[in-house]
């Protein structure tokens, strides 16, 4: 049997588990301000309640940082296959237990296991892009899974809004756990091996991944600079990744988390409000990734090297998130905020997929998951900070000093990568 454009196949399915990932945890999110808070805790203030969810947010996003680490390890021993297979099974069974949590350590300690396992998905897709394409088209793969996001951001809000008319939220968090275990199924039959043995490939197909991932002057049998941990750290290009990772990635964390109950502060928003424009931002998110992508590969394709595509994409990506960030701080309609949030997740997406894919633009495949790991661990510990701190630096309902901390979190992302990866190309070993 062959599978035409097999690895096109792959592609989707990581991104329908990034849609699964999204609508699991934006579940809290949507369902907090006016149904899970008030019935949990009936004797607190918006102000509580949001220092709650700030607080199991945070337990959540830490248990993440520490999931990418170990799932990238785990991804990098057991590959890709079995690695999704884990890492979905988990998140899914702990997003469906979230319906017998009663208060902050149970709802703490669920979220911690689903941190965990939803934290998979980055590394297992940034290992499954080197695996299954050529470099040229890997920040357009990077792009469509970063739009599983985005699409999980757009679907999450009307279709949980909307469940919540009708079903108590003990049994919403019950259905959309049940989805990722279903997507199990066609993702254990499908992806049945690497492109080197997977036997559905075509030979043209398989000849067009492989080579197109060949570095320039290796051997058949080289698959790149694969250094230890130690010696990986000791590389100043490995940092420009860590740190752009760690300032990029908390600009989608204080939106992902906190739309929902800014929108409910701020502009006194109920659920209905929120089903009707609450998902606007993320198509922002999703046609940033395409764009990114799209824009990335045409530079690829005209003749850019890829040190000049990736900076300039990241650079554009940060550059548009900037001004949107500061104008947000003081903006006086829901309309305004939208449409700011929209353009903030937009140049977001263009960035990040490039960022994601600077691992694999620099070392081997057997290190990709790696250093993938590590970035995200970095990440998420920053997004840990931030989200901490979103409940103290907005007491009052004014969010003015979160949204200008973002735009120097931009700033920081471009410095990182323009000063710290050096020429982004494939790296050799340094030598005595």
């Amino acid at each position: 049997m062959r599978m035409q454009g097999l690895r096109w196949w792959v592609v989707s399915l990581v991104a329908i588990a990034t849609i699964i990932n999204y609508i699991d945890r934006q579940t809290i999110n949507v369902l907090w301000p006016e149904y899970i808070a008030p019935d949990l805790f009936p004797d607190m203030d918006a102000d509580g309640h949001k220092y709650i969810l700030g607080i199991i947010s945070t337990v959540f996003i830490f248990a993440y940082a520490a999931g990418q680490a170990i799932f990238g390890k785990i991804f990098d021993w057991i590959g890709t296959r079995l690695g999704f297979v884990l890492s979905i099974g988990v998140w899914s069974l702990a997003t469906a237990a979230h319906a017998i949590a009663q208060g902050v350590l149970s709802f703490s300690f669920f979220r911690a296991v689903l941190g965990v396992a939803e934290a998979g998905n980055w590394p297992g897709a940034a290992k499954a892009n080197a695996e299954w394409f050529p470099t040229k088209e890997r920040a357009l793969a990077q792009g469509i899974f970063n739009s599983g996001a985005a699409i999980g951001g757009i679907i999450s809000i009307p279709l949980i809004g909307y469940l919540a008319f009708y079903f108590d939220w003990k049994l919403i968090f019950i259905l959309v756990g049940l989805v990722g275990l279903v997507w199990l199924v066609p993702w254990w039959f499908i992806v049945k091996g690497p492109p080197e043995s997977h036997d559905w490939l075509s030979d043209e197909e398989r000849e067009y991944i492989l080579s197109g991932q060949k570095v320039e002057g290796a051997t058949d049998a080289d698959d790149g600079y694969n250094p230890p941990t130690g010696e990986l750290l000791a590389r100043k290009e490995s940092w420009g990744v860590i740190i752009a990772s760690a300032a990029i990635d908390p600009i989608w964390w204080l939106f992902i988390i906190w739309i929902p109950t800014y929108l409910f502060e701020v502009f006194n928003f109920n659920i209905k409000d929120l089903v009707a424009s609450g998902w606007l931002p993320y198509v922002g998110a999703m046609l940033g990734a395409w764009f990114g992508g799209l824009l990335a590969q045409n530079r690829l394709k005209v003749g850019w090297s890829v040190n000049k595509t990736r900076k300039f994409t990241i650079t554009l990506g940060c550059l548009i998130m900037l001004p949107a960030l500061l104008a947000l701080s003081v903006a006086v309609t829901p309309w305004i905020a939208l449409t700011l949030m929209f353009i903030i997740l937009f140049g977001f997406q263009t960035a990040i997929g490039n960022v994601q894919t600077l691992p694999s633009d620099l070392y081997g495949k057997g290190t990709v998951g790696t250093l993938s790991g590590i970035s995200g661990m970095a990440a998420k510990l920053s997004a840990a900070a931030l989200t901490f701190l979103v409940p103290i630096m907005t007491a009052g309902a004014n969010y003015y000093s979160v949204f200008v901390l973002g735009a120097a979190l931009a700033l920081t992302a471009i410095a990182s990568v323009w000063l710290l990866c050096g020429e982004i190309k494939p790296l050799k070993p340094k030598t005595a």
